[in-house]
């Protein structure tokens, strides 16, 4: 190793896409290795639009890991934290940087603190997957760093322990979390189904209900349910093996009508296990029904499925429509039930891919104003609800995690490993 008196710092940085369940995880047989009791599904979105932002750090100066989470410093000695650093220092490898005269042997990453700053570009804790994409980010990043030789599934098995819908993450397109069977964990890892270019018809629109924290973290509501509620054991042993082989094959056809209807499905019935916790756990809340309503209505009189909604523990909408023209109609209905309220800037109430709204001829406040009533609605009778959405995210089906090697965009300083 480089004598410690040059106080070199080597670093990497990362980017990594948040996913939904389009098949939810609900539910640990084993809670310290996160061991989920039924397979899930999901979709990743594009980083462009929802990613985490991670920089890790080594060097002989550092005298403890730390972290820093949205410019704020964390506390990093929490189990999950400490298992994702203890699995991947163990598999770390040789690593030599010729340009920076740095050498850092395989039994030296024991002795050497680590940094790390990240940064979500979506609300924390709000329900969209921020744990996900932070600890597959985190993990993706330290085996960059620590010439870390396992792919990506083999990663998976590491994120899964920080967050267990966090090694979905590591790959684009629609993937799957196969529960395994080991008590160990080693099979219970993430496998990519299709990548982000097979279906990239799709379009998503995520409405942002509330980015307050929720009352009930996933944590703790996999725990009550899982204690409490019959409907949960009959929902993994019966309901989900059938439905993620249905799923798989909706998927692998582009069968949109059939994706939908295993979406929404899956999505409802989540969300009744919840209620059949004890006590009864209320992610989804007023707003969230309305949208449901919205896009029940809408699915029944067209005869076929336009929309397919999900919404994972929080009251946050996913609304992932057939194709460009789809989405376009469903951003009107959506903006005709939930305005903006009077002197929103536009451009901060609908982000993401915002070109959809050029789509769908809407250019300022006064043209969501003219919106016509949907065609399914039978009376004049509608209740406008100004300000129940915070805003709308416009994305798509996304790649997987990738490196950023352009050092400007990391978020520790090359030169002292501190936050910039």
């Amino acid at each position: 190793m480089a004598e410690e008196k040059s106080r070199w710092v080597l670093m990497a940085t990362a980017q990594t896409p948040t996913n939904i369940a389009v098949i939810k995880y609900w539910g640990k047989r084993d809670e310290t290795l996160i061991l989920p009791i039924n397979d899930s599904i999901s979709v990743t979105l594009d980083p462009a639009h929802l990613c985490t932002t991670t920089t890790v750090a080594v060097s002989p100066a550092f005298t403890a890991d730390r972290m820093w989470l949205n410019g704020k410093e964390i506390a990093l000695a929490g189990g999950r934290y400490q298992n994702c650093l203890r699995e991947i220092r163990a598999r770390a490898c040789d690593v030599e940087d010729k340009e920076k005269d740095i050498k850092i042997s395989k039994k030296d990453w024991e002795k050497l603190h680590l940094h790390i700053a990240s940064y979500n570009n979506f609300p924390t804790a709000a329900g969209l997957a921020s744990s996900a994409a932070g600890f597959a980010c985190l993990v993706f990043a330290l085996g960059k760093l620590m010439n870390v030789k396992e792919d990506n599934s083999h990663l998976s098995a590491i994120a899964r322990q920080g967050s267990g819908s966090a090694c979905r993450s590591l790959f684009g397109g629609f993937v799957k979390w196969v529960m395994g069977k080991d008590e160990n964990g080693s099979d219970s890892r993430a496998v990519q189904l299709v990548d982000e270019k097979h279906w990239d018809e799709l379009v998503i629109i995520i409405a942002v209900v509330s980015s307050r924290q929720k009352e009930t973290s996933s944590t703790r509501g996999m725990l009550d349910t899982v204690e409490t509620s019959p409907l949960i054991q009959h929902r993994a042993k019966e309901v989900v093996p059938k439905r993620v082989l249905q799923m798989e094959e909706a998927i692998k056809k582009r069968d949109f009508p059939m994706f939908a209807q295993l979406t929404c499905a899956d999505s409802n019935q989540f969300h009744a296990v919840c209620l059949d916790t004890s006590p009864p756990i209320f992610y989804m809340n007023d707003t969230s029904h309305r949208i449901i309503s919205c896009v029940e209505k809408w699915n029944r009189s067209e005869g076929t499925p336009q929309v397919a909604y999900t919404f994972d523990a929080g009251p946050n909408a996913v609304m992932i429509a057939r194709n460009r023209k789809t989405a376009t109609l469903l951003l009107q209905r959506l903006l005709f039930y939930f305005p903006p309220k009077p002197d929103t800037d536009l451009s901060s109430y609908v982000i993401g891919d915002s070109s959809i709204l050029e789509d769908a001829g809407i250019k300022d406040l006064n043209d969501i104003e003219a919106l016509p009533p949907p065609p399914e609605i039978k009376d004049n009778n509608v209740t406008k609800n100004k300000g129940d959405v915070s805003y709308f995210i416009c994305t798509r089906p996304g790649r997987g995690p990738v490196l950023i090697s352009d050092e400007s965009r990391a978020l520790l300083n090359p030169e002292t490993g501190l936050p910039k």
